[in-house]
């Protein structure tokens, strides 16, 4: 399908290309009757503003790259909805990519979005990425960024994070409240700030009630079902068996319930468990799952405002926000 141009548009009226540039710019030196004909006729050729030679006539693409690990769990498209609806507002287009939990395909990612000429990038990181020095290489250049959910601290770029060590801190002391006292912790990999927190927060409630805890109770687990299941499997044939199980996250919660069940333990009764953000099934996983909610919406606002910011060099000296949740407490960790 041909794509109508002003010059189909000048030809058709046998008028200038630059009368039908003005009319369409609406300048003072053209006149009404002229400037509606050519309109009219735009509107019945199908005529539409060519975007790409606007955004090179402005010196922007409008685009910004995500970069997220997966779209397995709902918890990375929830927050990226939250930033469609701020970036949209300001015709601004996602491109969206997934590097499935791989560093080398993260930078993959990174480099085609730069070669489509993104004005920004939002990134979390894989499980993988540990080298940050090609981020912090593209911040210093100038490129808009801001990493959001999964960070390394030691990034310059703004970052978007949630409260993991407050929020974990209160799911095991819920787990405490309920009458646990073996409490073991599935953990996410400890070179992510958030797992780092998360654990913190374990040992600060395990500290606090004089609970006992070693090495072995914080076990490096992952982020997926299966992860979770097999963990919880190799656990119980050795002959553990935990009363309270503070899971990284939902998917590895319900992994554990999964090899829990299959080794016919009640679940609370022998085993409360609790996971963390709040993913859609776990209303519907048996039991309820119990879990921290995260905002994932406002974590997504808050990223694309961030990188906004960087766009309309407005940036504030405050480059890492902060955000609370709540504590769900559903059937899998209450008891009585």
């Amino acid at each position: 399908m041909k794509h109508i141009t002003i010059k189909d548009i000048a030809r058709e009226l046998n008028v200038s290309v630059s009368t039908v540039s003005r009319a369409m710019n609406d300048t003072f030196d053209i006149s009404t009757k002229t400037r509606d004909k050519i309109l009219k006729a735009a509107k019945e050729m199908g005529y539409h503003p060519n975007p790409v030679a606007k955004r090179l006539h402005q010196q922007k693409t409008f685009q910004v790259g995500v970069v997220i690990p997966e779209f397995i769990n709902d918890f990375f498209p929830q927050i990226i909805m939250g930033m469609q609806n701020v970036l949209q507002a300001e015709s601004y287009q996602l491109l969206i990519m997934q590097s499935n939990e791989c560093f080398e395909t993260e930078m993959e990612n990174v480099l085609k979005l730069e070669e489509n000429m993104v004005d920004g990038l939002l990134i979390s990181l894989s499980r993988e990425t540990q080298n940050i020095d090609y981020y912090n290489k593209l911040y210093d250049k100038g490129m808009p960024m801001v990493f959001f959910n999964r960070v390394n601290e030691m990034i310059k770029a703004p970052k978007v994070i949630f409260n993991d060590f407050k929020w974990s801190y209160f799911a095991v002391e819920h787990l405490i409240k309920q009458g646990c006292k073996n409490i073991i912790h599935l953990a996410g990999y400890k070179h992510l700030s958030l797992s780092r927190e998360r654990i913190r927060g374990y040992e600060k409630a395990m500290n606090k009630f004089h609970l006992p805890y070693d090495d072995d109770c914080i076990i490096e687990t992952g982020f997926m079902i299966d992860e979770g299941e097999k963990v919880m499997k190799q656990l119980l044939d050795k002959g553990i068996c935990p009363d309270g199980i503070f899971a990284t996250n939902d998917p590895t919660a319900i992994g554990a319930i999964k090899a829990l069940k299959n080794a016919g333990k009640r679940i609370p009764e022998d085993v409360c468990i609790i996971g963390f953000s709040e993913a859609m099934w776990s209303e519907v996983v048996d039991p309820p799952l119990s879990s921290v909610s995260q905002p994932t919406n406002l974590i997504g606002y808050h990223a694309a405002h961030l990188l906004l910011e960087q766009l309309n060099e407005k940036q504030t000296e405050d480059n890492t926000i902060k955000l609370d949740g709540k504590l769900v407490v559903r059937t899998s960790s209450q008891r009585g």
